[in-house]
């Protein structure tokens, strides 16, 4: 039986620059593919590299980071048992961003679940607990939709529209609404701030 692959659009080292671990050394592996067609998506999902659980744990290795990154793309379609235990194997922790439309069956340390609501018609929440609630606010989110998902903390950042104006009164409608619910934290991307990967 052939050895499974998996689409991985890169590996790269850098800072986490979102949410709960924003600042922390990371090794993220990006995923082709999504169930999702979100405006702003950064990943490119007809690239990608077909990657065998041990070549992927190979690059890893490269890095002295104890936490990986499972990012995409969606990478809930295709993170299996295989491929967490060998990136355990490496004494490392496994964080995952979600859009929250897929069960995760496997053991993931670490769950950011971003749902995209807002964003895409046919994109109900299948998840049924997450560590970190992340959501992309535009200044027109439905925040009653959010309110009965379980998670230890709640993160709201900023959409960029790819406006300066409009990304401005977004980001002062997130902050107004952070005062007001002081529930939700804001989250920056700090990765972009800095200009690094």
């Amino acid at each position: 039986m052939d050895e499974k692959h998996y689409k991985i659009n890169e590996i790269f080292y850098s800072i986490q620059g979102e949410g709960y671990n924003a600042g922390r050394a990371a090794v993220f592996v990006r995923f082709s593919g999504c169930n999702l067609q979100c405006f702003f998506c950064d990943t490119r999902h007809q690239e990608g590299t077909p990657m065998t659980a041990a070549e992927i744990c190979h690059e890893i290795s490269r890095y002295p980071a104890q936490l990986v990154v499972l990012t995409g793309g969606e990478p809930a379609l295709f993170t299996d048992q295989p491929l967490c235990d060998a990136i355990h194997a490496l004494g490392r922790q496994i964080a995952m961003e979600t859009n929250g439309t897929c069960p995760i069956t496997v053991p993931i340390d670490h769950i950011t679940c971003s749902p995209k609501f807002e964003f895409c018609l046919n994109a109900p929440l299948r998840i049924s607990r997450c560590d970190e609630l992340k959501v992309v606010y535009t200044r027109y989110n439905d925040m009653a939709r959010y309110d009965n998902i379980q998670a230890q903390s709640y993160f709201l950042q900023p959409c960029n529209v790819g406006d300066e104006e409009q990304n401005e009164l977004i980001v002062q409608a997130t902050l107004d609404y952070v005062l007001h619910h002081p529930k939700w934290r804001l989250s920056l991307q700090l990765h972009k701030i800095l200009n690094v990967p």
